[in-house]
């Protein structure tokens, strides 16, 4: 009986000092990943921003990170979902280096919808929450998040329509102008409507127009209305290009 307490006590020392080996090598091996941080690029593709993050790992130590996944989850300042992004490295091997490159989609076309609308004609700053999660030598789980901001620009910022101008007793001039603070060059077609008191269309006319990134549009735009100009009550205003259709945007005149 002595002999069999006497060895499970020696197992027991043992499988804690194997225990407490290995931990020493996990904290020394964890110090030894070098994770390398590149410079963020944005391109865009049909009508998206795409925010390319490249990260670089070296992974020094002595056992695998497994199933290294990078989530990122952007909302507006009002807390609706913009976009959910993942990517999932399934082994960085040990003494491997790995390149990983995340990638988050902001559309034009999503900004578009109801709720978010309001991102096409106002800057605002994003809520940006990333989460990394991995397995550390196939035994410790690991779960590391934070949270920043980022600026958003608008492609139709200060959105204005000015004074209405009568040319003739048929004919009126209004000014339209707006600012692209977006990264993407906007081009289309811009639609203006002129509305009476009775809720119905007496005139209208589309423009071509064209905005690159950073740049201000303002143009006049003249529309042959029926009916007496002192009943026009509102514009409104329709934006078509390759990536969304939107409006109308209404402008009391009254």
């Amino acid at each position: 009986m002595r002999q069999a307490i006497r060895a499970l006590g020696w197992a027991n020392a043992i499988f804690w000092i194997i225990l407490l080996l290995f931990a020493i090598t996990v904290v020394y091996s964890a110090v030894q990943i070098q994770p390398r941080f590149g410079e963020p690029s944005v391109t865009n593709s049909n009508g998206a921003f795409v925010v390319s993050l490249p990260l670089s790992i070296y992974n020094g130590g002595f056992y695998d990170i497994n199933r290294f996944n990078i989530t990122t989850q952007i909302s507006d300042n009002r807390g609706s979902a913009i976009n959910r992004s993942s990517t999932l490295v399934p082994v960085l091997p040990k003494g491997e280096n790995t390149t990983i490159e995340h990638r988050m989609t902001l559309s034009i076309k999503q900004a578009a919808t109801s709720n978010l609308s309001y991102l096409l004609f106002n800057d605002s700053e994003l809520n940006v929450e990333a989460i990394v999660k991995l397995v550390y030598a196939n035994a410790f789980p690991i779960e590391i998040s934070s949270n920043f901001t980022t600026s958003w620009g608008a492609p139709f910022a200060n959105l204005t329509l000015g004074n209405i101008v009568l040319i003739s007793s048929t004919r009126v001039s209004m000014p339209v102008s707006f600012e692209n603070h977006s990264f993407l060059g906007m081009n289309g077609t811009l639609r203006l409507e002129i509305v009476d008191s009775t809720n119905n269309a007496v005139g209208g006319t589309s423009v071509a127009f064209d905005a690159p990134p950073e740049t201000r549009f303002e143009r006049s735009i003249e529309v042959t209305v029926s009916g007496s100009p002192a009943q026009i009550r509102e514009a409104r205003l329709y934006f078509e290009t390759p990536f969304l259709e939107y409006g109308p945007v209404v402008f009391s005149l009254v």
